[in-house]
């Protein structure tokens, strides 16, 4: 299950949630496998925790959220970015999307390095400050309409869930995936995610308190909401004969 719209449209372009996802893909593509020694860059970028516990390879805060392990790992972030990330910029102008985005970043590794602080294990992707965009997005907009696709095996249906439901769903999973793989994680820095969504709800909590967010929209978009007709889901019909 996946979201691949909301219902919440921005009253400006958002032209740091498009320049971050253009960023993460042109990256992707100068490390990826085929890039040849380019994949040094990757390794060089990585945050790995033991090094910033011991004070080196800072750069690595920062860069990691820009590394990702493969394209579906890319794909996913990214998609998630698209969907909530507008919204956010909306409210916070592009500046402020920008830091909050950062932040949000940089709370998530804080999170990892802290739970686990002499592994040496490579930490990539840019689902930590995607989390915070969540978290933000969820205490800002928390029934605002999102259009999820639930694949069943080789079926798949769209469903329109209230934010609150699909956002708050997520971070149950990322929860109970942390409590059930306290070591490794299976590869999935969950506790990252878990810090970052907390400090989005926690960086957007000045704003939302300071223009009384719910009791001006009682929790839905301060905009109309955008209705899409079955017509933009394309269906192949069939021949008679």
């Amino acid at each position: 299950m996946f979201p691949i719209r909301d219902h919440n449209p921005s009253a400006r372009l958002p032209w740091v949630t498009r320049g971050i996802i253009a960023l993460n893909v042109i990256v992707y593509l100068l490390t990826a496998p085929w890039a040849g020694n380019m994949e040094g860059l990757w390794v060089q970028n990585a945050l790995y925790p033991v090094a910033v516990t011991q004070g080196a390879w800072l750069h690595g805060l920062v860069t990691h959220m820009f590394l990702h392990a493969s394209l579906m790992h890319l794909f996913g972030n990214m998609l998630f970015l698209w969907v909530f990330g507008d919204n956010l910029e909306d409210q916070f102008g592009h500046g402020g999307f920008a830091l909050f985005y950062l932040l949000g970043g940089l709370a998530a590794a804080g999170a990892q390095i802290a739970a686990d602080p002499f592994s040496d294990v490579p930490m990539v992707g840019a689902s930590g400050a995607i989390a915070a965009v969540m978290g933000g997005y969820l205490l800002l907009f928390p029934r605002a309409r999102v259009d999820v696709v639930v694949i069943f095996v080789i079926f798949f249906r769209i469903f329109t869930i209230p934010a609150f439901v699909v956002l708050g769903l997520w971070f149950g999973i990322q929860v109970v995936s942390e409590l059930a793989t306290p070591d490794a994680g299976a590869g999935v820095a969950y506790l990252a995610h878990i810090g970052g969504f907390v400090a989005g709800v926690a960086l957007a909590l000045p704003r939302w308190r300071r223009l009384g967010f719910w009791q001006r929209t009682h929790g839905l978009p301060p905009h109309p909401a955008t209705h899409y007709s079955r017509s933009t889901i394309p269906v192949v019909r069939r021949r008679r004969y």
